[in-house]
């Protein structure tokens, strides 16, 4: 039964999974409040008439996440509490026809590239002069911002290209438009995502030109820096590096997922790239921008992998000592090359060697940290926790990196603006300090 009246225009987005899809959902959402909805995302009051679930279907625990959530509002409307259900983003555009049978609840299924289309069965147009324009979901003063969408690597593990599609990149006049609205908005930090940002301009351009795309928003007035994440190892263009020293927005920071550190593993997983190239090209990018903060993500328990694979790669993060580092676990994705190998590393053991990955990691972050004591850093402040002020350096992005934490008593910050903050103490993934 009802429990409260349900507003008839009010819609609820709620956002599983990535950066990547948080931006789908600030899309759509501009594009339904252009159609007079009243659009919130993961509102709590329980009112809204409509509520559409963004899901995530890249690895077991994101594709069970999105089936819990897709079951708990299914179970919503059984019993009143919301009229209609509808679902998008990768897990629907990969089982949308497995699940509409299973959950009949749900009123509509839409693929990642449908929004079109979900707009018309909410009986609301698709406006095309809003193209670029966000409702954004994260703090106005920074913003996720994708230049392309979909994947052309054949990467043996990722279901990405079947949720997504061929890589298309967005043009850099189109980019520079969207930055510029951005500013205007308040916006200082752009976090550039994509699948994979060094194969940006390849079909547009014929060449990669994440360079130039990254000179031009440089230039935009207000954007004080400049993110990149996802970047690929294989045919990694060196001239990114040269954009980075050009130019002081250009965070000196790159998140490149490198997934293993064995030339075996990376065989194994389509990779495109050997372990001593690999070494090479950490090397270069370190030589070229000293200072640069490398972040990166591994895949412990992929087919194969032996004890011997797993020390090597111990010894290798050991060597490498990079400044921020996650690790999955191995899932084993049907419809993916490696689906038609066996899973046969444990469940028990894939976890066992990613959490000594992690705790390695923790040592050498701390470390890391302990050796920032004493120095002062440009700090972006984000958000306030009880006595803190939260924020993070040009070698941090939001949600997954390192932290700056402020005391109140240690000085005042706005939320949105930068402060100079003397680094006083650290801890594995913190860091304490007072503004100057």
């Amino acid at each position: 039964m009802k429990t409260k009246t349900l507003k008839k225009n009010k819609v609820n987005v709620i956002t599983l999974g990535c950066s990547k899809n948080i931006f789908d959902s600030e899309v759509m959402m501009s594009q339904l409040k252009a159609n007079n909805f009243d659009v919130h995302h993961e509102n709590n009051d329980g009112d809204s008439s409509t509520v559409i679930i963004n899901t995530c279907g890249f690895i077991e625990n994101a594709k069970q996440e999105s089936i819990d959530t897709i079951l708990d509002w299914a179970n919503a409307k059984k019993n009143g509490q919301v009229d209609k259900v509808m679902v998008t983003g990768c897990l629907s555009e990969r089982y949308k026809n497995d699940l509409a049978g299973e959950i009949p609840e749900i009123d509509a299924w839409f693929g990642t590239r449908e929004l079109p289309r979900l707009l018309k069965t909410l009986k609301a147009d698709y406006k095309h002069e809003l193209v670029g324009e966000r409702l954004l979901t994260t703090p106005i003063h920074y913003a996720y911002f994708k230049i392309a969408e979909g994947c052309d690597r054949p990467c043996a593990f990722c279901a990405i290209p079947l949720m997504r599609g061929k890589h298309v990149s967005t043009s850099m006049e189109q980019l520079v438009n969207n930055a510029k609205s951005l500013a205007k908005n308040g916006t200082k930090e752009l976090i550039l995502i994509a699948q994979d940002l060094t194969y940006y301009g390849l079909d547009i351009y014929k060449k990669r030109n994440l360079s130039e795309l990254l000179d031009r928003l440089a230039d935009v007035e207000g954007i004080d820096w400049i993110r990149l994440q996802y970047a690929y190892p294989s045919g990694f263009p060196m001239d990114i590096l040269d954009a980075m020293n050009r130019h002081d927005n250009v965070c000196k920071y790159l998140d490149m997922p490198l997934q293993h550190a064995t030339t075996s593993m990376l065989t194994a997983m389509k990779r495109g790239i050997t372990r001593e190239k690999t070494d090479q090209l950490i090397d270069a990018i370190r030589q070229k921008v000293p200072n640069i903060a490398l972040r990166t993500t591994l895949i412990t328990g992929f087919p194969g992998e032996t004890d011997d694979d797993h020390e090597e790669m111990l010894n290798w993060i050991q060597q490498k000592r990079f400044d921020r580092l996650g690790c999955f676990t191995y899932s084993h994705e049907e419809n993916t090359s490696a689906y038609a190998l066996k899973d046969d590393v444990p469940a028990a053991v894939k976890q066992s060697r990613a959490n000594e990955i992690m705790g390695l990691q923790s040592g050498i972050s701390l470390e890391l940290n302990q050796a920032k004591i004493g120095s002062t850093h440009k700090v972006l402040f984000d958000r306030v926790e009880g006595d803190y002020f939260i924020g993070r350096t040009q070698y941090d992005s939001p949600e997954v990196d390192n932290e700056v934490l402020v005391h109140h008593e240690e000085g005042h910050a706005r939320i949105g603006d930068f402060a100079e903050v003397l680094i006083t103490d650290a801890e594995e993934f913190d860091l304490f300090g007072k503004i100057v």
